[in-house]
């Protein structure tokens, strides 16, 4: 998979290089010795295979972009010529100086939203966030509070395909990278989905496969449990059965009301959304037959 290279790549920070394919004896020598030559300063390596012989391989690799003799344009040229096709690679480069440009969609609820613009705001998550689009209007004092365009998309059992298709071209206008639906409460269609294949993360008020689909909180209610938890995943066409991120869980016992169980339930949804945005942002996250490797 050829690399998305831009026309002015930048010279300074760090870059990431993401690498997946068969596992075979050679790729993290290849791939260092290729960086050494270019005398990149590796910062971080990860790297997984899923079996000790003829697995999936994954890597992840944090060098400074300082010092090095040849420009982005050219390290990526070159790497996609010379290392790239030996292993049958899927990789790509990214840059530090160049943050994902991440849209929130939302409902009614403020709780995710509003974790998510508290951590950028205060730096935390390395994301840009040009737009939040909403399909009712209660949310927009908080979002316009951070100085974030805030867009209505009204959406009718009627007027669904309409919104969606409006929803798009805001997404296109924006240039997004990301979508994060922060308890958007529409299921979104095929069409959308595969805009923004494994670039949708969803976050579910359940410790999925556990009670998908709606109002988990009430059932796990009514069926006793003693955990509750919360699952942020990519959005597939099947609903809530995409690749998981991240996932966290809390004790309740049956002390606990149903309200209780939503105030808990709330807090966990706010952190779980929280670190895989962040970890889809850093660049930690491979996906592969419907599963993820985090590098966390």
């Amino acid at each position: 998979m050829a690399a998305a290279s831009a026309s002015s790549l930048p010279s300074g920070g760090t870059a990431r290089l993401l690498i997946q394919c068969a596992d075979r004896p050679g790729i993290v020598a290849a791939v260092s010795q290729f960086l050494f030559e270019h005398r990149a300063n590796i910062i971080h390596a990860d790297q997984h295979s899923t079996d000790a012989t003829g697995g999936r391989f994954f890597m992840r690799l944090e060098f400074a972009l300082a010092g090095m003799t040849d420009t982005p344009e050219a390290i990526e040229a070159k790497f996609g010529a010379a290392i790239a096709p030996r292993f049958e690679m899927e990789w790509r480069f990214t840059y530090s100086a160049r943050p994902q440009r991440v849209a929130i969609m939302v409902s009614r609820y403020d709780h995710c939203l509003m974790e998510v613009l508290w951590r950028w705001q205060r730096g935390e998550l390395p994301i840009e966030v040009p737009v939040v689009i909403s399909n009712h209007e209660r949310l927009r004092g908080q979002v316009e509070s951070f100085g974030l365009p805030f867009v209505h998309v009204a959406v009718t059992p009627d007027t669904r395909r309409e919104a969606e298709d409006r929803a798009l071209h805001c997404l296109d206008e924006a240039r997004v990278d990301l979508v994060v639906l922060a308890r958007y409460m529409q299921v979104l269609s095929p069409h959308f989905i595969n805009r923004y294949r494994e670039r949708v993360i969803n976050i579910h008020h359940s410790f999925l496969p556990a009670f998908a689909g709606a109002d988990p909180y009430g059932r796990a209610f009514e069926r006793g449990v003693k955990l509750i938890g919360a699952t942020a995943h990519y959005a597939t066409e099947q609903l809530d059965e995409g690749p998981i991120i991240e996932q966290d869980v809390v004790k309740i016992s049956h002390r606990d009301s149903r309200d209780d169980l939503v105030r808990l339930g709330r807090e966990v949804e706010r952190s779980v959304l929280a670190r895989a945005l962040q970890w889809h942002a850093e660049d930690r996250v491979f996906v592969h037959a419907n599963k993820t490797v985090v590098f966390r």
